[in-house]
Protein backbone atom coordinates (compact mmCIF):
# COMPACT_ATOMS: atom_id res chain seq x y z
CA UNK A 1 0.00 0.00 0.00
CA UNK A 2 1.26 3.52 -0.93
CA UNK A 3 2.21 6.20 1.23
CA UNK A 4 -0.91 8.58 1.45
CA UNK A 5 -0.46 12.12 -0.21
CA UNK A 6 0.79 15.04 2.47
CA UNK A 7 -2.07 17.38 3.42
CA UNK A 8 -0.04 20.67 2.80
CA UNK A 9 0.76 20.24 -0.13
CA UNK A 10 -1.09 17.80 -1.89
CA UNK A 11 1.35 16.61 -3.79
CA UNK A 12 4.23 14.46 -1.94
CA UNK A 13 4.06 11.35 -0.21
CA UNK A 14 3.79 11.79 3.59
CA UNK A 15 6.26 10.04 5.30
CA UNK A 16 6.40 11.89 8.49
CA UNK A 17 4.64 11.69 11.20
CA UNK A 18 4.31 15.43 12.68
CA UNK A 19 3.92 15.99 15.99
CA UNK A 20 2.35 19.71 16.26
CA UNK A 21 -0.11 18.27 13.32
CA UNK A 22 -1.21 14.72 14.57
CA UNK A 23 -0.76 14.09 11.04
CA UNK A 24 1.39 11.96 8.72
CA UNK A 25 3.03 14.64 6.58
CA UNK A 26 6.29 15.24 3.84
CA UNK A 27 9.92 15.69 4.12
CA UNK A 28 9.69 18.81 2.21
CA UNK A 29 6.86 20.70 3.94
CA UNK A 30 8.51 19.53 7.17
CA UNK A 31 11.79 20.84 6.06
CA UNK A 32 10.15 24.26 4.93
CA UNK A 33 7.52 24.77 7.39
CA UNK A 34 8.71 24.12 10.53
CA UNK A 35 8.41 26.83 13.26
CA UNK A 36 6.98 29.32 10.65
CA UNK A 37 3.92 27.58 9.61
CA UNK A 38 3.86 24.61 11.73
CA UNK A 39 4.11 25.45 15.10
CA UNK A 40 6.91 22.77 16.00
CA UNK A 41 7.13 21.29 19.66
CA UNK A 42 10.71 21.59 21.01
CA UNK A 43 11.11 17.78 21.55
CA UNK A 44 10.33 17.31 17.58
CA UNK A 45 12.43 14.60 16.60
CA UNK A 46 13.09 16.25 13.00
CA UNK A 47 13.19 20.24 14.52
CA UNK A 48 16.05 18.81 16.46
CA UNK A 49 18.11 16.97 13.52
CA UNK A 50 17.78 20.33 11.88
CA UNK A 51 19.05 22.27 14.48
CA UNK A 52 22.11 19.95 15.04
CA UNK A 53 22.84 18.91 11.48
CA UNK A 54 24.69 21.20 8.78
CA UNK A 55 21.92 22.09 6.05
CA UNK A 56 23.67 20.66 3.12
CA UNK A 57 20.39 20.69 0.98
CA UNK A 58 19.78 24.05 2.05
CA UNK A 59 23.11 25.25 0.61
CA UNK A 60 22.77 23.66 -2.71
CA UNK A 61 19.64 25.85 -2.91
CA UNK A 62 21.61 29.28 -0.89
CA UNK A 63 24.27 29.24 -3.89
CA UNK A 64 21.74 29.02 -6.59
CA UNK A 65 19.37 31.72 -5.16
CA UNK A 66 22.87 33.46 -4.71
CA UNK A 67 24.18 32.93 -8.30
CA UNK A 68 20.91 34.22 -9.95
CA UNK A 69 20.64 36.93 -7.25
CA UNK A 70 23.89 38.88 -6.71
CA UNK A 71 24.88 40.27 -10.37
CA UNK A 72 21.61 42.19 -10.10
CA UNK A 73 22.00 43.79 -6.40
CA UNK A 74 25.95 43.78 -7.72
CA UNK A 75 25.83 47.95 -8.23
CA UNK A 76 23.68 48.58 -5.22
CA UNK A 77 24.79 50.74 -2.52
CA UNK A 78 24.76 50.02 1.12
CA UNK A 79 21.35 51.81 2.07
CA UNK A 80 20.08 50.40 -1.29
CA UNK A 81 21.13 47.11 -0.46
CA UNK A 82 18.88 47.21 2.86
CA UNK A 83 16.22 48.87 1.03
CA UNK A 84 15.85 45.69 -1.16
CA UNK A 85 16.02 43.70 1.42
CA UNK A 86 13.31 45.37 2.43
CA UNK A 87 10.84 45.56 -0.23
CA UNK A 88 11.35 41.72 -0.24
CA UNK A 89 9.85 41.41 3.25
CA UNK A 90 7.28 43.88 2.14
CA UNK A 91 6.37 42.00 -1.09
CA UNK A 92 6.45 38.43 0.65
CA UNK A 93 3.99 39.48 3.13
CA UNK A 94 1.43 40.98 0.84
CA UNK A 95 1.27 37.50 -1.05
CA UNK A 96 1.09 35.89 2.14
CA UNK A 97 -1.75 37.85 2.93
CA UNK A 98 -3.33 37.23 -0.21
CA UNK A 99 -5.51 40.58 -0.41
CA UNK A 100 -4.36 40.71 -3.96
CA UNK A 101 -3.67 38.49 -7.20
CA UNK A 102 0.21 38.66 -7.15
CA UNK A 103 2.60 36.49 -9.16
CA UNK A 104 6.19 37.83 -10.57
CA UNK A 105 4.73 39.11 -14.15
CA UNK A 106 2.75 41.42 -11.54
CA UNK A 107 5.84 42.16 -9.15
CA UNK A 108 7.54 43.26 -12.84
CA UNK A 109 5.22 45.42 -13.72
CA UNK A 110 4.51 47.38 -10.94
CA UNK A 111 8.40 47.74 -10.23
CA UNK A 112 8.82 49.40 -13.69
CA UNK A 113 6.07 51.73 -13.03
CA UNK A 114 7.38 53.21 -9.81
CA UNK A 115 10.56 52.92 -10.85
CA UNK A 116 9.74 55.05 -13.35
CA UNK A 117 7.49 57.36 -11.10
CA UNK A 118 10.45 57.69 -9.05
CA UNK A 119 13.02 58.50 -11.58
CA UNK A 120 11.08 61.44 -12.57
CA UNK A 121 10.10 62.59 -8.89
CA UNK A 122 14.03 62.34 -8.67
CA UNK A 123 14.06 64.94 -11.91
CA UNK A 124 11.89 67.18 -10.26
CA UNK A 125 9.04 65.94 -11.95
CA UNK A 126 5.94 64.96 -10.07
CA UNK A 127 4.13 62.69 -12.43
CA UNK A 128 2.68 58.98 -11.44
CA UNK A 129 3.14 56.44 -13.94
CA UNK A 130 0.45 54.11 -14.57
CA UNK A 131 1.68 50.41 -14.34
CA UNK A 132 0.64 48.45 -17.77
CA UNK A 133 -2.59 46.05 -16.07
CA UNK A 134 -5.21 46.41 -13.24
CA UNK A 135 -3.46 43.84 -10.66
CA UNK A 136 0.04 45.87 -11.15
CA UNK A 137 -1.40 49.06 -10.47
CA UNK A 138 -3.28 48.07 -7.33
CA UNK A 139 0.21 46.41 -6.52
CA UNK A 140 1.36 49.85 -6.85
CA UNK A 141 -1.04 51.56 -5.17
CA UNK A 142 -0.04 49.42 -2.70
CA UNK A 143 3.52 49.82 -2.55
CA UNK A 144 4.20 53.15 -2.91
CA UNK A 145 3.09 54.28 0.65
CA UNK A 146 5.67 51.86 2.33
CA UNK A 147 8.41 53.95 -0.53
CA UNK A 148 7.29 57.20 -0.03
CA UNK A 149 8.78 56.72 3.94
CA UNK A 150 10.84 53.31 4.07
CA UNK A 151 11.40 54.33 7.88
CA UNK A 152 7.52 54.21 8.97
CA UNK A 153 7.08 51.04 7.73
CA UNK A 154 10.65 49.79 9.61
CA UNK A 155 12.53 50.02 6.38
CA UNK A 156 15.80 52.11 5.92
CA UNK A 157 15.91 55.84 5.07
CA UNK A 158 16.21 56.66 1.44
CA UNK A 159 15.93 58.58 -1.16
CA UNK A 160 13.95 58.74 -4.64
CA UNK A 161 17.15 57.71 -6.24
CA UNK A 162 17.92 54.95 -4.29
CA UNK A 163 13.80 53.47 -4.13
CA UNK A 164 14.73 53.90 -8.07
CA UNK A 165 17.14 51.79 -8.19
CA UNK A 166 16.09 49.13 -5.98
CA UNK A 167 12.95 48.66 -7.89
CA UNK A 168 14.70 48.41 -11.12
CA UNK A 169 16.32 45.24 -9.62
CA UNK A 170 13.25 44.00 -8.34
CA UNK A 171 11.76 44.58 -11.98
CA UNK A 172 14.89 42.81 -13.34
CA UNK A 173 14.48 39.66 -10.69
CA UNK A 174 10.85 39.65 -11.50
CA UNK A 175 11.64 39.53 -15.13
CA UNK A 176 14.29 36.63 -14.69
CA UNK A 177 13.33 34.56 -11.97
CA UNK A 178 11.20 32.10 -14.13
CA UNK A 179 14.46 31.12 -16.23
CA UNK A 180 16.31 30.94 -13.27
CA UNK A 181 15.06 29.21 -10.95
CA UNK A 182 11.95 26.71 -9.47
CA UNK A 183 8.79 28.08 -9.28
CA UNK A 184 6.93 28.81 -12.68
CA UNK A 185 5.32 32.81 -12.65
CA UNK A 186 5.85 32.40 -9.00
CA UNK A 187 9.57 31.80 -8.52
CA UNK A 188 10.37 34.94 -7.42
CA UNK A 189 8.04 35.32 -4.81
CA UNK A 190 8.52 32.23 -3.65
CA UNK A 191 12.46 33.74 -3.74
CA UNK A 192 11.43 37.08 -1.75
CA UNK A 193 9.58 34.78 0.90
CA UNK A 194 12.82 32.87 1.52
CA UNK A 195 14.85 36.60 1.70
CA UNK A 196 11.95 37.69 4.19
CA UNK A 197 11.87 34.58 6.32
CA UNK A 198 14.18 32.45 6.57
CA UNK A 199 13.35 28.81 7.94
CA UNK A 200 15.05 26.21 9.91
CA UNK A 201 18.33 24.30 8.52
CA UNK A 202 17.31 21.26 6.30
CA UNK A 203 18.40 17.69 8.26
CA UNK A 204 20.74 15.07 6.64
CA UNK A 205 18.05 12.72 6.44
CA UNK A 206 15.74 15.25 3.96
CA UNK A 207 18.49 14.16 1.08
CA UNK A 208 17.01 11.23 0.87
CA UNK A 209 13.54 12.77 -0.84
CA UNK A 210 12.78 11.62 -4.27
CA UNK A 211 13.61 14.14 -7.53
CA UNK A 212 11.66 17.45 -7.21
CA UNK A 213 10.81 17.51 -3.22
CA UNK A 214 14.01 19.65 -2.57
CA UNK A 215 13.42 21.77 0.06
CA UNK A 216 12.63 25.46 -0.60
CA UNK A 217 14.50 27.03 2.06
CA UNK A 218 16.96 30.30 1.39
CA UNK A 219 18.70 32.66 2.35
CA UNK A 220 21.81 34.06 -0.09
Amino acid sequence: MSAPVCPLCRRRRARRTCPALAREICTVCCATKRLTEISCPADCRYLASAQSHPPAVVQRRQERDARFLLPIVAGLEPRQYELFFFVQQVLHGIDRVGRLPVDDRTVRESAEALAKTYETASKGIIYEHQASSPPAERLSQELKPLLDDPPAAGGPKAGERDVASVLRCVERAAAGAEAALEGGGRAYLELAGRLAKPAAGVPESDRRDEAGDEPRIIVP
